[in-house]
């Protein structure tokens, strides 16, 4: 008879005993972390009544998931999260959940229209979203266009997210995904919103622009 695995035995299949073992360690690491925001969108003062979609970069998640959402406004209905239709999407998914979060499944090359309609709804059902544009794979620091198209479509606001980590170890990933040590600082800037005009035929422009914003401040923490 053939060995089953120890998450299989409790119901588990891997990616959730994965998601659920990496939620708790999240949890735990930050606790202790010391959080310092700057918020020059009066975001956290004065949240607008409409959804918005969040936006920072993929390597950036450990610190929004947990150190931005520590203060998300209490009046909020939720952040909806757009991960791949993959196994490490399956990962983070569930990671998501048990942080409280829900998520969407879609990327550029799998389920974009799909995953659209998808966020749209959730838009319209007033949640949150929250994108890393250049998820799953990259090129680091490039923004897809899918965020400003989804921006223009609902009439929503962009709100950029960085995360600056004083001490991290980063992995040799595609986009050096980093981890904060424990005992450590974050500091997390909530950035001016981005309103994108409905009436523009060519986005590039404004899929630059976010890009740059993002960028910038991201090469810039990556330096400390």
């Amino acid at each position: 008879m053939p060995k089953k695995s120890k998450s299989k035995l409790l119901g588990l299949t891997r990616e959730s005993f994965l998601a659920f073992t990496a939620a708790l360690l999240c949890r735990l690491l930050f606790k202790t972390l010391r959080l310092e925001v700057i918020d020059h969108a009066e975001f956290l003062n004065n949240p607008p009544p409409e959804p918005l979609i969040m936006t920072f970069w993929h390597n950036r998640i450990p610190a929004i998931a947990l150190g931005f959402l520590r203060t998300y406004h209490k009046n909020r209905k939720g952040v909806i999260v757009l991960t791949s239709p993959s196994k490490d999407g399956d990962i983070l998914s569930g990671v998501m959940k048990h942080l409280g979060m829900g998520s969407v499944r879609g990327s550029s090359s799998r389920r974009g229209s799909t995953a659209l309609r998808e966020l749209s709804a959730k838009l319209e059902k007033g949640y949150d979203l929250a994108i890393t544009p250049d998820g799953p794979r990259g090129p680091k620091y490039s923004l897809g266009p899918g965020v400003i198209f989804l921006a223009q479509k609902t009439g929503l606001r962009i709100m950029p997210l960085h995360a600056c980590y004083h001490r991290a170890f980063r992995f040799k990933t595609w986009d050096a995904f980093a981890i904060p040590w424990p005992f450590s600082k974050i500091t997390i800037t909530i950035d001016s919103y981005v309103l994108i005009d409905a009436t523009l035929t060519d986005l590039e422009p404004e899929r630059l622009r976010l890009e740059i914003i993002l960028k910038t401040n991201a090469q810039h923490a990556d330096l400390t």
